[in-house]
């Protein structure tokens, strides 16, 4: 099946200065990321604050230009769209935002918020659009006859909810889903989750899903990237990432994942040290100063990612010995 979206070799750095008088450097947010999208298909992406997951969903979305290489949608690369054709192509691709509370605008009423899709992208005629804003509050699971309320009428479940719906009324098919249910209560986190689940497969849509929680990755991703300072260190089918992590940082993250098999308390090896700096990372493979299996040829140079698998990828040069550790229960 043909991607909805492609990342080609994608780099972003920020320039950075030490100090009030100290040196420009570069910190650099994404290197050399590839990764595609298809139809029905959720890619989660996981690791540690920092590591780049957001700027590389900006950047999928054309909010953020990348430093080198590029993004195609459906083949043509974003860049090669100008004017009408960039406004037809923006509402294709939309955001679901983290924090419900802050993404709605507390003045207006939701039934406008989600209107505002409509109109700005011309999806119905003006005289349906109270129908198309029903029919949007009833797919995630809201009743129509909210759509006058105010969000401080709604609970943070129910705005995440009315949040999506706002993201859908131009009829995308590509999403960007950062952190969507980060800030709501685990009780209503699964129920997010599994209308995101619904929504993919009813819709058809493409989606990248951004996390710290490898359960809620796990249930709802068909495929998971794991970054590390801005890299790509593994990627594969999310139920085997889980299950038989091959690259060591993996293996700590889920190890310091509770489970209930493995509460808390439990855990088993868990990340030793602090995270890099973006902008004096490690020679070689940066997570080497970390890992419990680093050698000196860990130094040399940057592991390439490759297929361990036919869907399987590892940047590891220590891959053969990783098999069968530290996967989640």
């Amino acid at each position: 099946m043909s991607p909805v979206i492609e990342a080609l070799e994608l780099t972003r750095n920020f320039p950075s200065r030490s100090g009030l008088i100290g040196a420009k450097r570069d910190v650099w947010a994404l290197r050399g990321i590839n990764l595609s999208i298809a139809r029905g298909e959720t890619v989660g992406v996981v690791g540690e604050s920092g590591c780049g997951k957001s700027t590389l969903g900006n950047i999928l979305l054309g909010l953020d230009s990348p430093t080198g290489g590029g993004v195609r949608f459906e083949g043509k690369y974003l860049h090669d769209f100008k004017g009408a054709h960039r406004r037809a192509m923006r509402k294709r691709m939309q955001l679901v935002f983290q924090d419900p509370f802050g993404s709605l605008d507390p003045r207006r009423s939701v039934g406008a918020q989600i209107a505002d899709g409509l109109r700005n992208h011309d999806v119905v005629p003006g005289s349906e659009t109270d129908a198309e804003v029903a029919r949007l509050l009833t797919l995630v699971g809201l009743d129509p006859s909210v759509a006058p309320r105010r969000p401080s009428q709604f609970s943070g479940g129910q705005r995440q909810r009315i949040a999506i719906a706002r993201a859908l009324a131009p009829r995308p098919d590509f999403i960007v889903a950062d952190e969507p249910v980060s800030a709501l209560d685990v009780s209503i986190q699964a129920q997010i989750v599994n209308l995101l689940a619904d929504l993919r497969e009813e819709l058809d849509l493409a989606m990248l899903f951004i996390s710290h929680d490898l359960h809620v990755v796990r249930h709802l991703c068909t495929r998971v990237v794991v970054m590390y300072l801005g890299r790509i260190v593994e990627e594969g089918p999310a139920e085997q990432v889980f299950t038989d992590p091959r690259h060591p940082y993996t293996q700590a993250l889920l190890a310091a994942t509770p489970s209930l098999k493995r509460p808390a308390g439990e855990m088993g090896d868990v990340l030793d040290g602090e995270l890099p700096s973006p902008a004096n990372p490690p020679s070689g493979c940066a997570f080497r100063t970390r890992c419990p299996l680093a050698t000196e040829a860990c130094a040399a140079g940057v592991p390439p990612l490759e297929h361990i698998a036919h869907d399987r990828k590892v940047a590891c040069i220590r891959a053969e010995l990783t098999g069968g550790k530290g996967g989640l229960q």
